[in-house]
């Protein structure tokens, strides 16, 4: 019989994430999917899960769900207190939840996101092959509101037996290889230097759509307008302040502003769980 989740407390921002869409950018959709996928996929092997099942992703404050029949659950990425009725349970393994218990994913005390998977995956409604929530197109479902009901599918094989699993702590400092963009011509030689030796920060503003940061402004030697072209994920545009802005997941396709330099996709995971004020450098891969 499928489960279903009543969202008791929906959190800052909690959304279904999967591998998200990719090979949809030139209808203009984005490729979506969990920001930390290194995450998804670890707490859904716990479960005996396919590792890209759909998940939820929290936001800083987690959230809490009440199952309609038994479920086992395991809560990972940014490292957070769970508990069942108010008890404590265990974060980064399996975790029983019996019906009508509400399990509570608190607030993040490091990192940004949490990942709650579930013996069986979120069962929302497929758009474009994903069920990833996407922020900037809409597609998807809904981020979740209070009340709302989360489809579980039935699991398609046993829970394995509990085994330690190390999972990655949120950086302290975020270092991103990157390599040179398409319009890194349009900066002064001065700029790229300063683009691998300054120290950012991560910005407050940041979200799914892309990493913000705070530092020294890059100076242009090109003022011309640039016509919209192509957007890829991890790409380092500079809009006018100068500041650098890394794309993640939830990106527009398309951008009018220039892309100094492009950082690696498995380097994102990290940007994923970066919190406001965190140290970012940028090194040549």
């Amino acid at each position: 019989m499928t489960a279903g989740l009543t969202t008791v407390r929906a959190g800052a921002l909690t959304t279904v994430q999967d591998a998200g869409r990719p090979g949809h950018a030139h209808l203009g959709v984005p490729r979506s999917g969990a920001l930390d996928a290194p995450a998804m996929r670890l707490a859904n092997r716990l479960l005996g899960n396919d590792p890209e099942v759909a998940v939820l992703e929290t936001t800083l404050t987690g959230c809490a769900l009440r199952p309609d029949r038994d479920v086992t659950v395991v809560v990972g990425g940014a490292p957070c207190p769970v508990k069942v009725d108010g008890r404590p349970a265990a974060w980064g393994a399996p975790v029983r939840v019996p019906a009508g218990a509400v399990l509570d994913v608190g607030t993040a005390s490091a990192g940004v996101r949490s990942y709650v998977a579930v013996a069986g995956g979120v069962a929302a409604r497929p758009v474009l092959g994903s069920r990833s929530t996407d922020l900037l197109s809409g597609l998807g479902p809904a981020p979740l509101r209070d009340g709302e009901v989360v489809a579980v599918g039935d699991p398609a094989r046993p829970v394995p037996p509990q085994v330690s699993a190390p999972w990655p702590g949120p950086p302290a400092e975020l270092v991103l290889p990157v390599r040179p963009g398409p319009r890194a011509d349009w900066f002064s030689p001065a700029a790229l230097r300063t683009l691998t030796s300054a120290t950012y920060r991560v910005s407050p503003h940041s979200n799914r759509i892309g990493l913000r940061t705070e530092g020294p402004a890059l100076e242009r030697t090109s003022t011309g307008e640039l016509p919209s072209e192509g957007m890829v994920l991890g790409a380092v545009q500079v809009p006018p302040d100068g500041r650098p802005v890394i794309f993640l997941h939830d990106h527009p396709t398309t951008g009018g502003y220039p892309v100094v330099a492009v950082v690696p996709e498995p380097a994102l995971a990290a940007a994923a769980q970066a919190v406001a004020g965190t140290p970012v450098r940028f090194t040549l891969a």
